[in-house]
């Protein structure tokens, strides 16, 4: 059955499109023809580029982001094959028959009766298509946020008519939202409240909160070994006198690590579609930043990078940031730049500068950029060889893991040496995956398994560290998320969130529940693991019975539409509270 729609989700589009030209006669049927064939083919391969990473399709709202694209340049770079010209010969094969003007391309127009019939037999292939893909997919155009679901079962041409129509549904919500919605989310969110731990609640009062987002970092690095050396011997080591949260998952979308900052800010989970900083960077939001500000926090983000890169510009202000500390708040130079930009270590040094002159107490946010992908690295700055496998991406991931590793290690050490380390709550979080599903056949290698998407879940764990001077810390096994940061850390310093909207719950507390959600609708609890319609037992990975995750299905689904509905409808403007 999947054989049948994957033949006719192609074909009805292309009738439909093509089928235009049946209104041209001549020269303009034969350009129509070849414009629109060329159009499709450009669709087509940006499509496989960016799937080739990210596993995921195109969006209207990522297209939006057109200021980031200058910094794409190396990744697309590396994404890009000499064989990829496979994907326009056609079109270069049917240009050459448009200019020759061979007779098969110079038949007299067509009658009104075979256009007729034509766009029957079209629109009868699109509802047949559709029809087919219920059966195999129920609610398939309400569960968008499975892109690859969608397109498998429309097509990538229908799903991108379809993106178009949800872009402008979205606009639409906000203008006519009115905050009747936000009584029943207000319920939710209260009822999944939890009490903060008590010997832990204001532990940290009147201490600085710094924040460190670990660019592409996973926890699958985290005490392990490569050519027989420690990949993060330095965070192996800080596991000891800290918490270290070992079942924590990003859930972070398109956005990527703007997202896991609108995760952090909020406890509100990014849209499916997009970058919530893009899309809707003026909405009304009640971040912790702004609470940090109520209670006299000099608030401050420090990224070496564009301002206006992922929008962060306008949305930083939007979410009550103080100061963002971006590219030309740092002497960055050939010497000590790579990839994506500045060095890590080179950025931490300059940043405890700028923190030296901060009002006490501040909360700072620093967002790393060596771990980013294509992974690149001089040879004088590798502490560890390159692994050797089918994939250059993994092989090039864990030298620049390691680099990072090195920089928090002499970042630290400044902290102490400026007196900032035992005055300060310092969390260390991965922002989102490094290593894609494109690269599982090298990741199976490494971790001498095969990579089935049980074990695609349990990779989308990364690590999480938070020291609470004085406090020794030790591993816990909560299963959580990054949804569940503003709580923790906002009632490790005192500050009480019972009446405020989010989504997660304190990572400390005895009462929360073992319980997260990904942003493509995967859950895991803490008996099952659901992921691409299949039910897993956690333990063991075995498949099992549907029906047991049914009950976690729909209150996963519930979270994330409530999310959505509060970004898209604009909803907090309306919240007195």
């Amino acid at each position: 059955m999947q054989e049948y729609i994957l033949i006719l989700n192609p074909l009805s589009f292309l009738m439909i499109g093509a089928g235009i030209g049946l209104f041209f006669t001549g020269r303009k049927r034969n350009y129509f023809v070849l414009i629109f064939h060329a159009f499709i083919s450009v669709v087509l391969y940006a499509n496989v580029v960016y799937y080739r990473e990210f596993f995921d399709f195109i969006t209207i709202p990522l297209l939006m982001q057109r200021s980031n694209f200058a910094d794409l340049g190396t990744s697309i770079r590396e994404l890009v094959n000499l064989t990829d010209i496979f994907y326009f010969l056609d079109t270069v094969f049917l240009a050459y028959l448009v200019v020759r003007k061979p007779v098969l391309l110079s038949l007299e127009g067509y009658s009104r009766p075979q256009k007729t019939a034509f766009y029957y037999i079209a629109a009868a292939l699109a509802f047949l298509n559709l029809s087919l893909a219920e059966t195999q997919r129920s609610e398939l155009l309400t569960r968008t946020f499975d892109r690859e679901i969608l397109v498998k079962n429309i097509g990538t041409y229908h799903y991108h008519i379809y993106d178009a129509f949800l872009h402008t549904k979205a606009k639409a919500q906000r203008a006519m939202a009115d905050g009747d919605e936000l009584s029943d989310i207000e319920n939710f969110t209260q009822a999944r409240y939890k009490q903060p731990t008590a010997t832990l609640f204001g532990i940290g009062k009147g201490k600085n909160l710094i924040v460190v987002s670990l660019e592409s970092t996973q926890s699958f690095v985290i005490g392990q070994k490569v050519n027989e050396q420690e990949i993060t011997p330095f965070l192996n080591d800080f596991k000891e006198e800290s918490f270290y949260f070992d079942e924590f998952y990003h859930q972070t979308g398109q956005g990527k690590t703007s997202d896991s900052e609108f995760l952090l800010d909020n406890s509100l989970y990014p849209l499916s579609r997009g970058a919530v900083f893009f899309t809707h960077a003026d909405n009304r939001y009640y971040s912790m930043t702004e609470k940090l500000k109520e209670k006299g926090y000099f608030t401050a983000t420090l990224h070496a990078n564009n301002k206006s890169f992922w929008n962060r510009d306008v949305m930083y202000g939007n979410l009550k940031y103080d100061r963002f500390y971006s590219l030309l708040d740092y002497q960055v130079t050939a010497q000590n730049s790579v990839g994506w930009g500045m060095k890590d270590i080179d950025f931490f040094y300059q940043s405890v500068q700028h923190m030296k002159q901060m009002p006490r107490p501040f909360y700072t946010k620093f967002i790393t950029l060596t771990n980013h992908f294509p992974f690149e690295l001089k040879p004088e700055d590798r502490l560890i060889d390159e692994y050797h496998s089918v994939s250059g991406t993994l092989n090039r991931y864990f030298p620049t893991v390691r680099y990072t590793d090195e920089a928090i290690k002499l970042f630290i050490e400044d902290l102490k040496k400026e007196g900032l380390y035992e005055d300060s709550i310092l969390v260390l979080y991965g922002d989102h995956y490094g290593i894609s599903e494109n690269h599982h056949e090298a990741m199976g290698q490494f971790l001498g398994k095969e990579i089935t998407p049980y074990e695609n879940i349990r990779l989308q764990r990364v690590p999480l560290f938070i020291h609470i001077p004085g406090i020794k810390g030790g591993t816990i096994s909560s299963i959580s998320g990054q949804v569940d940061l503003r709580p923790t850390l906002l009632h490790l310093l005192g500050i009480e969130t019972k009446e405020d909207i989010q989504f997660g719950t304190d990572l400390f507390s005895k009462q929360r529940d073992q319980f997260t959600v990904l942003r493509d609708g995967s859950f895991i609890s803490n008996d099952f693991i659901f992921t691409g319609g299949n039910c897993y037992q956690k333990d063991t990975g075995i498949v099992i019975e549907k029906a047991s995750c049914e009950p976690i299905i729909e209150q996963a689904k519930q979270e994330l539409e409530y999310s959505d509905q509060i970004i898209y409808g604009d909803l907090l403007r309306f919240y007195q509270k």
